[in-house]
């Protein structure tokens, strides 16, 4: 009896982790910046390798990173995107450069432009890991306190942008 009742609980206890696991959103995944102050970090920039990008640049307006590396091809089609809206002047972004080389993602932004006030190049991918990235591109919005408020899993995209990070945005600026 007991040679059956082993395999059947089993059964029974994978089954309950599955169905737990099947009603679980995949874009939740490394959402426990939400509501915090961001990560305390110091990195050197990408581009002037003698300054650094911190949490600190995050205080006193409101900030938008953009999780990215020259190998990612999500990166890439987003990036049009990022351009354009460096363009409207709408919010500071900042860059982590993130499990990359430093000449290949210099090569990237050379030849499709930079819409970046500063990157952080994070080679090891050890503040990307602090961040809670699970992958590139991600994007984070950050208010004038430093705080996470938003976080976006995968390439951000015009309606994205239009109906949920602008007016985000926005509402932060006002307080």
């Amino acid at each position: 009896m007991l040679r059956y009742l082993l395999p059947l609980s089993l059964f029974a206890i994978l089954a309950v982790f599955l169905a737990i696991g099947l009603t679980l959103n995949p874009r939740d995944i490394g959402t426990t910046r939400l509501n915090k102050p961001a990560p305390t970090f110091t990195l050197p920039q990408l581009q002037i390798p003698s300054q650094t990008l911190s949490d600190k640049d995050f205080l006193g307006k409101v900030s938008l990173l953009n999780v990215w590396a020259s190998w990612c091809v999500t990166c890439r089609q987003e990036h049009p995107l990022l351009m354009a809206l460096a363009q409207q002047q709408k919010v500071t972004i900042y860059g982590l450069n993130y499990k990359d080389k430093i000449a290949d993602a210099k090569a990237v932004l050379e030849r499709t432009g930079n819409p970046y006030a500063a990157n952080g190049f994070d080679e090891t991918g050890h503040v990307g890991m602090d961040w809670g990235v699970t992958g590139t591109p991600e994007t984070f919005v950050i208010d004038k306190q430093g705080v996470v408020r938003y976080k976006h899993t995968g390439p951000l995209f015009e309606e994205l942008l239009q109906e949920k990070i602008l007016p985000l945005i926005q509402e932060l600026e006002k307080s």
